[in-house]
C-alpha cells in the first residue's frame, strides 16, 4: 500500500508535539497529578465576569464566531490605541505564529531564532520548510537578541523571533533595549516579538507600540494573566500591510465564539488582572524561597514561572522532572543546553505550594542519589 502521498516535506518531518501535556504522563501512569505547575498555565483562573459572559452566551455557539473578529479587534485597538487594521485575532499566539510563517517561510527560507527559545515557533517553521539558524543564550540566560539581528542580517533571513520576556528562562530586556535591537534589525526581515507574559513583566520592559514599522509584529495572548488558555484567543499587533496579510491564509472560521465573548469581558475588568499579576508575584517569590532553602540558584523571572538552576546538567534536570512526577507534582525543564540544566515551575495556588515544598527536597536526593 502506498497510500497516502504525503509531501516530501511532510514525509521527512518527525511526527511530533512540541510540548507533550500533563495529561499524556497521566494516562502513562494511571496516576493524576496533584499540582499542576509546569505549563505556565494561570491557576487563579479568568475573570468572573468573563465566566459570567460565557455562561451566557453557551446556547448560542450554535452560530460560528464572527469571522472578522469585529468587537474584539476592535476593543484591542482601542486598548493599545491603534486602529482595528492593526489587529489580527487568532488561536492563541500558536495559531498567529503558524499564519505567520505560512506567509513568509517556503523551503529552505533562512529564520533565525534562539537555540532552546520557544519550540513551537520552530515546529512551524520546519513544517513549511525553512531552515533554522538558532543564537544561542546570553551567559546570563536571556535571548540574546543583538545577535539575534546581526544573525538575520548575516543569513538574509526575511523573519526573526524573539520572546520578551522568555520562555522557558523568564528572563527579559528593557523597553530600551529591544529597541536598540529593532533598530538593528534590517530594512526588509520582520521580527516577531512574541510578548505572552508581558504583563507580568516589570515597568519599562514593555516598549511602545509603533504601528508604522512593517518590521515589527507583536504577539500577545489571553491564556496567561488572563487565566484562558483553554479558549485559544491570542492577538498580533502590527503594520496594516503585514495585518492584512494574514487574511489571505488564516483560518476564518478557527476562532472560538466562547473564547472571543470572554476576550471582551476580560479586558473590561482591569482589576482582576491587576490581583492576578499580585498573585502570581508571590507565587513566584514563594517558589524561589523554597528552591533557594534546598540549595539551588532560582533566576530573575518577569513570567508566571521561575527557572530554577538544579546545578547540574539536563540529565540531573531531567531526573528532577521525573521524580517531582513521581510526588503528584507536574513541572517541566528548558528545552536545550546549557539552559537544561534548570527546572522550569510554573505559579501556584497555596495548596501547589506547599505540596511543591515537600516534593523537592525528595526529588532532588532522589535524583541525585
Amino acid at each position: 500500500m502506498t497510500a497516502p502521498r504525503l509531501t516530501p516535506l511532510a514525509a521527512s518531518l518527525p511526527s511530533t508535539v512540541p510540548f507533550v501535556g500533563p495529561e499524556t504522563h497521566e494516562r502513562q501512569t494511571g496516576v493524576a497529578f496533584a499540582a499542576r505547575m509546569g505549563a505556565n498555565e494561570n491557576v487563579f483562573g479568568p475573570s468572573p465576569k468573563a465566566v459570567a459572559a460565557m455562561r451566557d452566551a453557551l446556547t448560542g455557539v450554535w452560530t460560528y464566531a464572527d469571522p472578522e473578529n469585529h468587537d474584539l479587534r476592535a476593543a484591542l485597538a482601542r486598548k493599545h490605541g491603534v486602529a482595528p487594521e492593526n489587529i489580527m485575532v487568532g488561536e492563541g499566539i500558536d495559531g498567529l505564529l503558524g499564519v505567520l510563517a505560512r506567509l513568509m517561510v517556503a523551503p529552505g527560507t533562512p529564520v533565525v531564532v534562539s537555540q532552546g527559545g520557544y519550540p513551537t515557533f520552530n515546529f512551524h517553521v520546519a513544517g513549511f520548510g525553512g531552515k533554522m539558524h538558532a543564537v544561542p543564550f546570553t551567559d546570563d540566560d536571556r535571548e540574546d537578541g543583538f545577535a539575534l539581528m546581526d544573525k538575520a542580517r548575516e543569513t538574509g533571513a526575511p523573519l526573526v523571533y524573539l520572546a520578551n520576556p522568555d520562555n522557558p528562562m523568564g528572563t527579559w530586556w528593557s523597553a530600551e533595549q529591544i529597541g536598540e535591537m529593532i533598530a538593528r534589525l534590517p530594512e526588509d526581515t520582520v521580527l516577531c516579538l512574541d510578548e505572552a507574559y508581558i504583563d507580568f513583566a516589570p515597568e519599562g520592559t514593555e516598549p511602545p507600540i509603533d504601528v508604522s514599522d512593517a518590521r515589527v509584529v507583536r504577539m500577545r495572548t489571553f491564556s496567561k494573566a488572563y487565566g484562558m488558555a483553554g479558549m485559544r484567543v491570542g492577538y498580533a499587533i502590527g503594520h496594516e500591510r503585514l495585518i492584512s496579510a494574514f487574511d489571505k491564509v488564516r483560518n476564518h472560521f478557527g476562532m472560538n465564539k466562547l473564547g472571543q465573548i470572554a476576550a471582551l469581558a476580560a479586558l473590561e475588568d482591569g482589576e482582576w488582572l491587576a490581583g492576578i499579576v499580585r498573585k502570581v508575584r508571590k507565587s513566584c517569590d514563594e517558589i524561589a524561597r523554597v528552591a533557594r532553602q534546598c540549595g539551588l540558584a532560582p533566576i530573575p523571572t518577569a513570567t508566571n514561572f521561575v527557572a530554577i538552576d538544579t546545578g547540574g546538567d539536563g540529565a540531573l534536570a531531567r531526573r528532577v522532572v521525573e521524580e517531582m512526577g513521581k510526588r503528584g507534582v507536574f513541572i517541566r525543564m528548558a528545552f536545550a543546553a546549557p539552559q537544561n540544566r534548570c527546572i522550569r515551575v510554573s505559579a501556584g495556588r497555596e495548596e501547589d505550594l506547599e505540596l511543591f515544598a515537600r516534593a523537592l527536597p525528595e526529588a532532588l536526593a532522589a535524583a541525585r542519589g
